[in-house]
């Protein structure tokens, strides 16, 4: 996929990933000077929802817009709850940020539609009637565009519609946004995408954006691009099959003589620990690196066996997600959660014991267990090879694969669980986690394992696209670009 754009307000910058080009912006609060210009004719920016992305966007706007006079106003239904939580952060209707949810859609000139992407399908006919012509549709997600294609229908064609998708939660997005007052540059990084450029301002609208919600770096794709990676992304590594491996090695562990204890440090606290710390600073070929000879024998043989199976459940779901079949699995999904809403996913022994060993934790006393190391980068590898294949840019491949898993997910995990990585995601990330963990677990156990077992082999043409694979270059270059400071996730 060749991309490029041109920006009146922001410079560009070149790097060069694995055999391709791209072009990125990088963010800081020293641009937050530019946005007047970038965003010139917009008076209001309406933030439409409140929960996982609504809240951390809105009020990084709001802060990084004070004294430009553009107005940053919440829309929500009447009668919502979230009216409460938007005003203890100061979003009120008596100071005119917060109303109610059309009314803001009507007299915003920028529209931030950060509702559910079910919310999305079921209201998008109202949402594009009450849009002003010539104002500008802001997407965080490209969920609703794909549904719009699955029924042949398309956005209006008088109205701009770009996406800004940050690369992190909503808690992700505040949270280095704040660590940012002190450090410039902290903060998630963003994808931009321009969907429709009806006046020639939809380039610099999404780049000011970006830069106002903190984005160090921001980097191009499409909206058709970035819906097909994010929602693979969030089944696969990002949190599905992050889940569904801990889940199946911490069995694995226990029935090979480890303590439940033992077992949750080995899977789940090798994962979130040293594992995800080492590729955020150094890479994966680094995890690798860092064991003995009969680790990385060990580390091999997990690698081989996991590889292909992972890659198979990684294979349905894109084919799920490109088709738009996991698009209706969710539009389903909503519609039975007055009868069945989301249970927990936390309440299986395992979890359970993690409450007490996170409570003694030690971080020093965290192994880099070389078999954990081996499964979870093998389906690391996996979705960066099937992504790649598909034709995604390496900067969409990495940060769905790598930087938004190590960098703003697995802290989140780390510090309290899968439940709280997961619940403070998107409906539609959460919906996935639960509905595809089970399928890695089932499928690692039932193939990789047994292989393991057995006594696998090393499969030598794995190990030499693993050891010499692009991605490993790509995110050497993505590392210069990741936020100067690790996330507090405290706070």
């Amino acid at each position: 996929m060749k991309l490029d754009f041109q920006s009146k307000v922001f410079e560009k910058e070149k790097v060069v990933l694995g055999d391709t080009e791209e072009y990125i912006v990088r963010g800081g609060r020293h641009l937050f000077n530019k946005l007047p210009q970038a965003f010139e004719g917009i008076k209001q920016i309406g933030v439409i929802g409140w929960s996982s992305q609504g809240p951390a966007q809105a009020q990084n706007l709001r802060d990084s817009l004070e004294g430009t006079g553009i107005k940053v106003v919440i829309g929500l239904r009447d009668g919502s709850s979230s009216f409460v939580a938007a005003e203890k952060v100061g979003f009120s209707r008596t100071n005119g940020t917060a109303g109610e949810m059309f009314d803001v859609i009507r007299t915003s000139d920028l529209l931030l539609l950060l509702i559910s992407d079910a919310a999305q399908t079921q209201q998008y006919k109202e949402i594009f009637a009450a849009l002003r012509p010539g104002s500008t549709l802001g997407l965080s997600h490209g969920f609703l565009l794909g549904y719009l294609q699955s029924i042949g229908e398309d956005f209006p064609t008088h109205i701009n519609v770009i996406a800004v998708c940050p690369k992190g939660m909503g808690p992700s997005v505040r949270r280095l946004y704040e660590q940012g007052k002190s450090v410039n540059g902290a903060g998630i990084n963003s994808s931009f995408g321009v969907y429709r450029d009806i006046d020639g301002r939809a380039t610099d609208i999404a780049l000011g954006w970006a830069v106002a919600i903190g984005a160090p770096a921001i980097f191009q794709t499409t909206l058709e691009s970035e819906y097909k990676s994010d929602i693979f992304g969030e089944r696969g590594i990002l949190l599905g099959a992050v889940h569904g491996i801990a889940e199946s090695l911490y069995r694995w562990f226990k029935g090979h003589g480890a303590t439940a204890e033992e077992a949750f440090l080995r899977s789940a606290e090798s994962i979130t620990g040293p594992i995800s710390r080492i590729i955020s600073k150094e890479g994966i070929l680094a995890v690798y690196e860092r064991l003995d000879e009969q680790g990385k024998l060990t580390f091999m043989q997990a690698y081989s066996a996991a590889y292909h199976p992972a890659f198979e459940v990684l294979m349905e779901i894109y084919a799920d997600v490109a088709s738009g079949a996991e698009i209706r699995s969710v539009i389903n999904a909503d519609a039975r959660f007055k009868r069945y809403p989301m249970g927990k996913i936390d309440g299986t022994e395992m979890w359970q014991v993690g409450e007490g060993v996170r409570a003694r934790r030690v971080e020093a006393d965290i192994p880099i267990d070389p078999t954990t190391a081996g499964i979870y980068i093998a389906t690391m590898m996996a979705q960066i090879d099937l992504l790649t294949e598909m034709g995604h840019p390496y900067s969409e491949v990495a940060n769905e694969s790598i930087i938004e898993s190590v960098d703003s997910l697995n802290p989140y995990m780390h510090y309290k669980g899968v439940a709280y990585m997961v619940d403070n995601c998107s409906t539609t990330a959460r919906l996935g986690a639960r509905k595809w963990a089970p399928r890695f677990d089932y499928l690692l156990t039932q193939l990789a394992f047994t292989k393991l077992e057995q006594g696998a082999q090393i499969d030598e043409n794995l190990a030499d696209n693993f050891l010499n694979n692009r991605i490993h270059q790509v995110l050497k270059v993505a590392g210069e670009l990741r936020p100067p400071v690790d996330i507090s996730v405290v706070g």
